[in-house]
């Protein structure tokens, strides 16, 4: 599956942004703390994955969706997570609906455009 624990540690480079965008201009980690971060933040991945898939298999799906894992997060005690996690799936979906909607109008558009011009 892994050949190497490390393989399973987020992106230094995402963890970076994250601790920039989170810490107060000027605020500096050492690299060990980097290191200790992405890897708390790696294990509660694989922890809050592992639950969610457990949540799945009981309802018969072999697919993790969003509602596992909000489900996974009540069930680990990290309500305060759901509603902000949420508002933002929410979002999310409005935004990729949008694009779709555009796209599709833009596609009939097109369309129309071609046999008006024959």
């Amino acid at each position: 599956m892994v050949e190497r624990i490390e393989d399973l540690n987020l992106p230094n480079a995402v963890i970076s942004r994250l601790l920039k965008e989170a810490l107060p201009d000027g605020a500096n980690v050492s690299k060990e703390a980097r290191a200790a971060i992405a890897r708390a933040a790696s294990v509660f991945v694989i922890f809050l994955t592992s639950t969610s898939t457990s949540l799945a298999r009981k309802q018969n799906h072999k697919t993790i969706t969003a509602s596992n894992i909000l489900d996974a997060l009540k069930q680990l005690e990290f309500e305060s997570f759901v509603d902000p996690l949420t508002k933002d799936l929410d979002a999310y979906r409005k935004v990729v609906k949008d694009k779709k909607d555009k796209a599709k109008k833009d596609s009939a558009v097109a369309e129309n455009g071609d046999k008006d011009a024959a």
